[in-house]
C-alpha cells in the first residue's frame, strides 16, 4: 500500500491544545490531542493516565515477568519511559496475583512508579497453541512449567489484572494467528465481542484501571468492520488493534490498520499490538496509532543486533573488534554516549554486559523512532508532512 506523497511548504498541522478531557468521567485516563498532521492520520497526545502523562506515539518495553530483560526499571526511568508491559498469563502462573497483590500490585512488587500496561493473556492462545484450548467459557492452558491444566475465563483474567493494579488493562480475547483464515477467523472475533462484555462486568476497578477492548477480525476487512462496529458501541476508555503482525504480507497489515484507525473513535487512544520495527512503527503512525509495543529491541539486542537508522549492526562480528565509533554517532542514549563498537565486541566474548548495553541503546532508539517518525532517516517512506518534521 504506497503512502501518499508528502507535500512541500509550512506546516499546517491542527493544534487542539484546549480539548483537555477525560475520555469519560467515569475513566481514569484523558487523552489530549496536541496536533494533527493533514496529510497523514498522524497525530501527537498527550494520554494522562493514574501514574502520568505519555506523550503519544510512544513504544513499550514488555517486561513479561515484571522487568524487562537487560535492563533494569531505574534504568527506564533514566531513559524517560513513562509506561511498560507485563504479561497476565506468566504473571498469574508464577509468582501468583495473590503475592503481587501484598505488595501494592506490579508498581509496588518491582518498585516502578510510572504507568503499567497489562495483557490479557490472548497472545499465549498463538505462542503456546500446542499447550491450549478455547472454548466459549474461557481458555484451557497446560502449563509450560508444571504441566497442570489451568482454566483462564474472561473474569479471572480481569481479576488477575485487578490484583495487579496496572493502570491499563486488556480484555481476554480469542485471538487466532493473522494467516489463519476461514470460520474459526469469525468465530474468534464474535467471540472477543462475547468476551469483551463479561471483561467490563468483572472489573472491579474501573474507577483506577482503564480496560480497552481488542479488535480482531484476522485479515478479513468484513469481519474486522463488524468488528469494529460491534465493539466500539461498548463505553471502553481505548481500544487496541489486534490479531495482526503474525506473519502476513505487509500490504495486507496495513490495509488493516488503516481500516481500523477510519473507524475508531478521535477522542480515544489507538493501540496497535505487537508491532516494534522501525519501519512499521513509521508507517502505523502515519495511519494514526498511538500506542506500540514488541518484545524485538530487548529479544534482538540480546544476540548482539544494535538498532540504527539504516538497519542494525551486529556488534558480535569481527569487522568491529578495533572500531572505535559509538553504535551510533548521532544517538544519545548512555551507551553510545560513554562506550564503542570495540568495547561492546569485545565484552561479548566475555561477560554479559554487553547484551544489557545494547538493550539500553536498543529501547532508547525505539523511542526516537516513534517520536520522529518522519526523521531524516525514514522521511522518504513516511506519509507524514515535511511541516511535523521541523
Amino acid at each position: 500500500m504506497a503512502a501518499p506523497a508528502a507535500e512541500s511548504g509550512p506546516c499546517e498541522c491542527k493544534s487542539d491544545m484546549a480539548s483537555v478531557k477525560a475520555v469519560s468521567s467515569a475513566f481514569p485516563l484523558a487523552l489530549r490531542i496536541v496536533a494533527e498532521c493533514p496529510v497523514s492520520k498522524a497525530r501527537a497526545c498527550v494520554l494522562t493516565l493514574p501514574h502520568g502523562s505519555v506523550n503519544t506515539p510512544v513504544f513499550m518495553p514488555v517486561g513479561t515477568q515484571g522487568t524487562m530483560k537487560g535492563i533494569t526499571a531505574e534504568q527506564l526511568e533514566q531513559l524517560d519511559c513513562r509506561i511498560c508491559l507485563g504479561n497476565t498469563y506468566h504473571l498469574g502462573m508464577r509468582p501468583g496475583p495473590e503475592l503481587i497483590e501484598k505488595a501494592n500490585g506490579l508498581h509496588g512488587f518491582m518498585n516502578w512508579k510510572r504507568n503499567l500496561l497489562t495483557d490479557s493473556g490472548g497472545f499465549q492462545m498463538v505462542s503456546l497453541v500446542e499447550l491450549s484450548e478455547v472454548t466459549e467459557e474461557g481458555v484451557l492452558f497446560r502449563s509450560p512449567y508444571d504441566g497442570k491444566e489451568i482454566l483462564l475465563t474472561p473474569e479471572q483474567s480481569v481479576g488477575i489484572q485487578n490484583s495487579l493494579g496496572s493502570d491499563i488493562m486488556m480484555q481476554l480475547d480469542d485471538v487466532v494467528s493473522s494467516t489463519v483464515t476461514g470460520p474459526r477467523v469469525e468465530e474468534a472475533m464474535r467471540r472477543s465481542v462475547r468476551w469483551l462484555d463479561r471483561c467490563i462486568s468483572a472489573n472491579k476497578n474501573p474507577h483506577r484501571q482503564n480496560l480497552f477492548a481488542i479488535i480482531q477480525g484476522g485479515l478479513n476487512a468484513e469481519l474486522r468492520r463488524a468488528c469494529l462496529d460491534e465493539m466500539t458501541k461498548r463505553d471502553v476508555p481505548g481500544f487496541a488493534i489486534g490479531g495482526l503482525s503474525g506473519g502476513e504480507e505487509k500490504d495486507d497489515f496495513w490495509k488493516m490498520v488503516t481500516l481500523s484507525t477510519d473507524h475508531l473513535p478521535r477522542e480515544k487512544p489507538r493501540y496497535l499490538m505487537g508491532v516494534g520495527y522501525a519501519v512499521d512503527l513509521v508507517v502505523c503512525v502515519a495511519l494514526g496509532c498511538d500506542m506500540f509495543d514488541c518484545v524485538f529491541p530487548t529479544r534482538t539486542a540480546r544476540f548482539g543486533s544494535a538498532l540504527v537508522p539504516w538497519g542494525s549492526l551486529q556488534i558480535k562480528q569481527k569487522q568491529y573488534a578495533k572500531d572505535f565509533q559509538p553504535i551510533d554517532p548521532e544517538c544519545e542514549c548512555p551507551t553510545c554516549e560513554r562506550h564503542s563498537r570495540a568495547y561492546l565486541h569485545a565484552l561479548f566474548k566475555s561477560d554479559t554486559a554487553a547484551m544489557h548495553h545494547i538493550t539500553i541503546h536498543n529501547i532508547s532508539y525505539q523511542r526516537l523512532v516513534c517520536e520522529s517518525p518522519a526523521s531524516r532517516v525514514y522521511l522518504s517512506r513516511s506519509s507524514l508532512c515535511p511541516g511535523c518534521v521541523r
